[in-house]
Parts: structure tokens; C-alpha cells; sequence
């Protein structure tokens, strides 16, 4: 037996004060020491039967009677320690109640000191990371504290989780990965990002504790609403400039003709020759369309936002090569894109005018594509001729249109948007044709 290990209490005195009489007493007394620093002091309040108060007179050496009896901490311990039990209150009601006393006060400022380290912690991951400036982080920090993500995990979980949230949070912010106007990396997965971050494969898995405050930090960057769904989660990954997988995220492409020998550029060329489409993903690209040049210098390339646009051109028969990102390009499609750039196709896009389009059409001009009827006067145009039933007011902050200056103000004041769709006639008409000139600045 170590020497701080109590004594045990005689037998006899043990079946004596362990009597079911006088549990009640004991509860109480722990409790009140529990909540008092382990203090041996003030009084219990308790309910005894008459074989209780009897036992309690014979403890205290004066009457006790049955019913509620108010008995002083400081007394019951004196009188302990003069017994055969030889030991204090506190030695007691641990060994009657079958556990070491805490110090729930200790308890409660070790853990608030604990959390105050964690919050420390986490500004100065964002600090160290060169975000602390910036005006999302409040909003990220106070969604943090509001959901209980940290909270509910345990300060165990959380200053394990924090330091590695640190990690792969400089990695993205030093890709200016949280910047809405910079072009996602595309060479990124998550498993090896998590790796090379985190020591661990799966250590950004969907579920992750310390993938949830990313997606939060990246919701917040962005303005969004935190991600609730598998799919959300994903397109925020990709957002971010990483891909959950090599297959999941395409690009579709539709009369995508690749020049030369070898089985893929001769498979493309077979799909156009059927007018299909196909998806490309990171997977082909990376693999067997590697090395494989995607068009001839020279090529214009017509890039939409939505599906319905390349649909409808399919079924219109066009013959121009095409693609479409499908609303925020997914890496398969960022790299499909730099691919015909740097190949020296003309990638002329078009998509939405809404703030979300425009902010999507930003990044993808300074990638190398170009306008393709997504100037001031198309939009305008567009305003005007736009249908009753197709009227929608702008939502969500104005954005700056860099290669139109001008559309900003004029998105203002008409506060209209013109989603892609509701041009078809007219981008099907551009397509047939295969007319750029307008597309020119």
C-alpha cells in the first residue's frame, strides 16, 4: 500500500457508517464538498428515518432526530476522526461513496483556462496563416464558438485538432486559396494534402473535425453558408483548389477533337464524329490524356456555364468544339481550360450575370479565357428584351468586373440578373454561325 493510499476503515466501523440509513448523509456531504473546494465547512441538509438519526446520535454523541436534520460538515468531521474510523470527512465519503473527490470548481477554471488556450491558439493559427487581418476572420472565429464544433469534441480532441487545422491552413492561404478572385491550384488532392499536412491520408476524410473548421474558415472566406451536404462539402473543396478524388469532379466537352496519333486523341475524335459529349476527368487527364496536346493553336473553344447551353448545341447540331464548366469550375475543369490556353486554343466563355457568374467569370479571364458576349452592352441588350416571367433582382454583394469595368455600375442600377439560359437563342445563333468577332474587345 503507497502511503498516500488511506488507510481502509475498520470493518466494523464500515458496515456502521455504510448502513443504507445513512446513505443519504454521505451523498449530501460529498456533494457539498465537491462544490466547496473540498472544504470542511458549513452544513448538509438530509432526510433520516429513525435507524438513521439513531446511528448519526451514536456518531455525534447527541440526539438526532428522524426526519430533516441539519448536521455541520465541521462537526460530522471531528466527530469521525474521534471514532474508530480514525479518519476525516473527507477520507469517509470517498471510501463510502466509491470514488476520490473532485474539486469541481478546480475542475471548471482548469477548463476554462484550457478553452482559453484553445481560442489562443486558433487566432494565432490564423495569424500565422496572415489571415488574422482579414474581415472574415471575426465571422469565422464567432461561427467556431456558436456551433460548439470545438466545444462538443472535448479540450482533448480540440488541442489536438487546432494545431493541425494551423497546418493545412497555411498551406491553402499561402495558394491564396481563400481569395475569391485567385484561380483554385489544380494540381491538389485531399489525401495528399492531408498527408503531407497532417501525417495522415485521411486526416481531411468528410466528418474530419479538422476538415469541418476549413470548410467553415473557406465558408466564411467566401461569404457562404456553411456547408450541410455531401455535395456542398465537395464543391467547397473544390473551391478551395482540391479535389476529394480523381473522378468525381468533370468538365463536359462536346466536339473536343485532341490533333494526332494515339488511342485517346483517335477516341475524342471518334465521340465528335457520333456528336456525343464526354466528361473528362482528373483521372483521363492526368492519365491517358497526358502529354496529348487538346486542340490546335488557333482553335476557338466556346465555354458555358450551364448544362441546358452545351444540351441545346448538341441538339442544334453545332460542330464547334465546346466546353462546359457546369457554374463553378471543378479542377477537372480548371485544368481542361489551362490545358487549351496554353495549347493555344481561344477559349471564349460566357456565363451568368449575377454577381456569383461574374465572380466565376473573373477568375476564369485571368486563366486565359476571354469574354464571349459578357460585355456591358450584351447586358444591357439582354435587360431589355428580357421576358416577364424571367425577371430576377441581383442577390448577394456586387463584385468587380475587371475586364468591363463599367458592368459592375450598370448590374447596379438595373439589379437585374440574366442567367445563361434565357440567351440560348441568341449564344445558339453565335455557335452556328461561328461568329467571334463581337467577342473581341
Amino acid at each position: 500500500m503507497s502511503p498516500s493510499t488511506p488507510h481502509p476503515l475498520p470493518e466494523r466501523t464500515r458496515r456502521y457508517l455504510a448502513d443504507p440509513c445513512l446513505t443519504p448523509l454521505w451523498a449530501a456531504a460529498r456533494t457539498k464538498l465537491e462544490r466547496g473546494r473540498l472544504a470542511v465547512t458549513g452544513t448538509v441538509t438530509v432526510t433520516l428515518d429513525e435507524d438513521g438519526a439513531g446511528k448519526l446520535a451514536g456518531l455525534l454523541g447527541k440526539p438526532v432526530t428522524a426526519g430533516r436534520a441539519r448536521v455541520s460538515l465541521t462537526t460530522l468531521d471531528q466527530a469521525l476522526r474521534k471514532s474508530a474510523a480514525a479518519a476525516g470527512l473527507v477520507t469517509v465519503v470517498e471510501q463510502l461513496t466509491g470514488g476520490e473527490l473532485v474539486d469541481r470548481a478546480a475542475v471548471r477554471e482548469k477548463t476554462r483556462a484550457s478553452w482559453a488556450g484553445i481560442w489562443q491558439q486558433l487566432d494565432a493559427a490564423l495569424a500565422a496563416a496572415d489571415l488574422a487581418g482579414t474581415n472574415w476572420t471575426p465571422v469565422f472565429v464567432e461561427g467556431v464558438r456558436r456551433s460548439g464544433l470545438l466545444t462538443r469534441a472535448g479540450v482533448d480532441a480540440a488541442t489536438t485538432v487546432v494545431p493541425q487545422f494551423a497546418a493545412v491552413l497555411r498551406e491553402c492561404a499561402a495558394a491564396g486559396a481563400f481569395e475569391a478572385t485567385v484561380v483554385p491550384h489544380a494540381g491538389w488532392e485531399l489525401a495528399e494534402l492531408a498527408g503531407r499536412c497532417l501525417g495522415d491520408a485521411h486526416g481531411l476524410d468528410d466528418g474530419k473535425l479538422t476538415a469541418s473548421l476549413l470548410l467553415r474558415a473557406a465558408a466564411a472566406a467566401f461569404g457562404i453558408a456553411t456547408p450541410e451536404t455531401a455535395e456542398e462539402r465537395r464543391n467547397l473543396w473544390t473551391r478551395l483548389g482540391m479535389t476529394p478524388d480523381l473522378v468525381s469532379g468533370t468538365a463536359l466537352v462536346l466536339n473536343l477533337s485532341p490533333p494526332g496519333p494515339g488511342p485517346w486523341p483517335e477516341m475524342m475524335r471518334a465521340r465528335t464524329d457520333m456528336g456525343l459529349m464526354t466528361h473528362l476527368t482528373l483521372h483521363e487527364l492526368r492519365g491517358a490524356a497526358t502529354g496529348v496536346r487538346l486542340a490546335t493553336p488557333g482553335t476557338q473553344v466556346f465555354a458555358c456555364e450551364n448544362p441546358q447551353v452545351l444540351q441545346a448545341a448538341a441538339r442544334a447540331g453545332v460542330s464547334v468544339p465546346m466546353l462546359c464548366l457546369a457554374g463553378n469550375p471543378s479542377l477537372a475543369g480548371w485544368q481542361t481550360l489551362r490545358r487549351l490556353v496554353d495549347d493555344g486554343a481561344r477559349v471564349l466563355y460566357h456565363g451568368d450575370f449575377d454577381w456569383p457568374g461574374v465572380a466565376i467569370a473573373t477568375r476564369l479571364f485571368a486563366v486565359g479565357a476571354e469574354p464571349w458576349r459578357m460585355r456591358i452592352g450584351d447586358y444591357l441588350a439582354a435587360v431589355a428584351t428580357l421576358p416577364p416571367d424571367s425577371v430576377l433582382t441581383l442577390t448577394g454583394t456586387p463584385v468587380p468586373t475587371p475586364w468591363e469595368p463599367n458592368l459592375t455600375e450598370a448590374m447596379r442600377r438595373q439589379n437585374l440578373a440574366i442567367h445563361e439560359e434565357t440567351l440560348m437563342p441568341i449564344l445558339l445563333t453565335d455557335l452556328s454561325a461561328n461568329e467571334t468577332a463581337w467577342s473581341l474587345p
